[in-house]
């Protein structure tokens, strides 16, 4: 039997559109797309990068209640609305993924408002971050 979990965060979305921040399926983790907002003071951080920032701690920390990490993550979206930004978003998810190196997708799209300049949503498989992995270099 395979065992599931569902993690909340305590976003007010979250209960509003019946949906849970993380689904884990047996070791495979499924972060919903995640704002940069901090969610107990509903404060946004005023730059794109900053917002990256805090989504990207507000999947750590759910992945963590899933017994999971950042560095067990093996897919990334991420929504930029402003083109101009994505340079210096994804240099900073960059750091964030540094020797993780997640198969990823950036689109510049609009969000669910004007605050929001950033969403991640993320695929983990618990344990890839420990396992042996072989990188190949290909010429496509």
């Amino acid at each position: 039997m395979v065992n599931i979990v569902k993690v909340k965060s305590g976003s007010p979305y979250e209960e509003r559109e019946s949906y849970s921040r993380v689904v884990g399926v047996g070791d495979w983790l499924f972060v919903s797309n995640t704002a940069g907002v901090e969610y107990s003071t509903q404060v946004f951080p005023e730059t794109a990068v900053g917002q990256a920032k805090q989504s990207l701690s507000n999947i750590q920390r759910a992945l963590e209640a899933a017994g999971s990490s950042l560095a067990d993550v093996v897919r990334s979206r991420v929504a930029i609305p402003n083109p101009e930004e994505a340079a210096d978003v994804m240099a900073e998810i960059g750091k964030a993924f540094r020797g993780v190196d997640p198969a990823s997708t950036v689109t510049c799209t609009p969000l669910g408002g004007p605050q929001y300049k950033v969403e991640i949503e993320v695929t983990a498989y618990r344990g890839a971050g420990a396992a042996d992995q072989k990188r190949i270099q290909v010429q496509l």
